[in-house]
């Protein structure tokens, strides 16, 4: 006898992208559940600082994946409003030198081409955009399409709002196959969760996820850290990097890389990034990071080094080898659908996914080619995975 559906979809992973792919799923009238071996947010979404960034995408794939994003994200904050602390506040990055000015210049020129909206800053016009911004910058390009939210509680309003059942505390240990191979659901340590489909949104954990179904996706962690300050009166407007935050995010190297990032939030605290390096799931303090964190936020902003950092929190960001994601169906495994990979880039380029994922699994046609997020790509392709989960 053939087993009882449980529902439609099982998504595995209740983080920003689990969240977004259960939303559009049950929008589009699939009966939905996630089940997550934690709460709500309670892995790389909760160490996130909820960027919604167009300004730091080449144009190809994954561009057109944040403009898609950013077209939802904006809807999605008419709806929910004050809820999740959408601030469409926009992007401002900054160039210390002329020759990076030049080279800002023809990247965002480039970005203008494929659709993003960009206005060159010259150095005198900086002040009124950032009044406590270091003097001087070379100048820099403003991003208004750049937004951020308070990820923890969009994911949770995302949840709330698409209706899924919500299975917290369980963790999957079995992807249910039928005889020809095909998903037919999770185990988990308390029990099945029949579906004839299953999402892998479990982030930095993909890759174990798709170990269970009985294939491969080399995700691997990239630790980085955050500082918060203080609540402060709104003394950054916008999100602020230095124009080298860039080349950090497209850099293979494991070893530690910094770029100063800082953004105001709507609560009060500025939150200072970015870091980056591959130490597998090591989460002990580094102090050269934190140190570079800091010195880096006071270069940009001096007021800074008068203020207060409160606490520092780590977070491990999923990332493959090309720095795309794997999004869509697997053909190696009818009924899986991946969800994950997408670095530090997962809240802003979640609704994009979500929405990808639920045409997929409903059999229209997705709006973004599939083909170069492709999660059997990497079939054949040679990597270090030294510190695969």
């Amino acid at each position: 006898m053939a087993k009882r559906l449980t529902c439609d979809v099982v998504v595995v992973g209740a983080g920003m992208v689990g969240a977004a792919c259960a939303l559009y799923a049950a929008r589009a009238g699939l009966a939905v559940r996630v089940v997550d071996r934690g709460p709500v947010s309670g892995g790389t979404t909760g160490a996130g600082e909820g960027n919604l960034l167009v300004s730091d995408k080449e144009p190809g794939p994954e561009l057109g994946l944040a403009l898609l994003s950013a077209r939802l994200w904006a809807r999605l904050g008419d709806e929910l409003g004050t809820a999740v602390e959408y601030e469409p506040k926009g992007g401002l990055v900054v160039a210390s030198t002329p020759e990076t000015l030049t080279a800002l210049h023809t990247f965002a020129e480039d970005q203008r081409a494929a659709g993003v909206v960009t206005t060159p800053v010259p150095a005198d016009e900086l002040p009124s955009l950032e009044p406590h911004l270091v003097s001087g910058m070379a100048g820099g390009v403003h991003y208004p399409q750049d937004a951020q939210v308070m990820p923890a509680l969009a994911a949770a309003h995302l949840l709330r709002a698409s209706g899924a059942r919500l299975h917290t505390g369980r963790t999957v240990t079995g992807v249910l196959r039928t005889a020809d191979g095909a998903v037919a659901g999770v185990r988990t340590d308390r029990g099945d969760l029949h579906a004839p489909a299953v999402v892998n949104a479990a982030g930095t954990w993909g890759g174990d996820l798709a170990a269970l179904a009985g294939v491969r996706l080399p995700v691997l962690p990239r630790r980085g850290f955050v500082l918060v300050t203080e609540p402060l009166p709104r003394l950054v407007r916008h999100k602020v990097y230095a124009a080298d935050y860039v080349a950090d995010v497209a850099s293979d190297s494991a070893a530690l890389r910094t770029s100063p990032v800082v953004e105001g939030t709507a609560a009060g605290p500025v939150l200072i990034g970015a870091s980056r390096e591959r130490v597998g799931f090591d989460r002990s303090l580094s102090l050269p990071a934190v140190r570079a964190l800091a010195a880096g936020a006071i270069g940009l902003f001096p007021f800074l080094e008068r203020v207060r950092a409160l606490r520092t929190y780590a977070g491990f960001r999923p990332y493959l080898p090309d720095h795309l994601p794997a999004i869509g169906p697997d053909p190696r495994t009818p009924g899986l659908y991946h969800a994950c990979g997408h670095e530090g880039a997962g809240i802003g380029l979640a609704t994009g996914t979500g929405q990808l994922i639920a045409q997929a699994l409903t059999g229209k046609t997705p709006e973004l080619d599939l083909t170069p997020f492709r999660p059997e790509r990497f079939e054949g392709y040679d990597t270090d995975g030294g510190d695969t989960p």
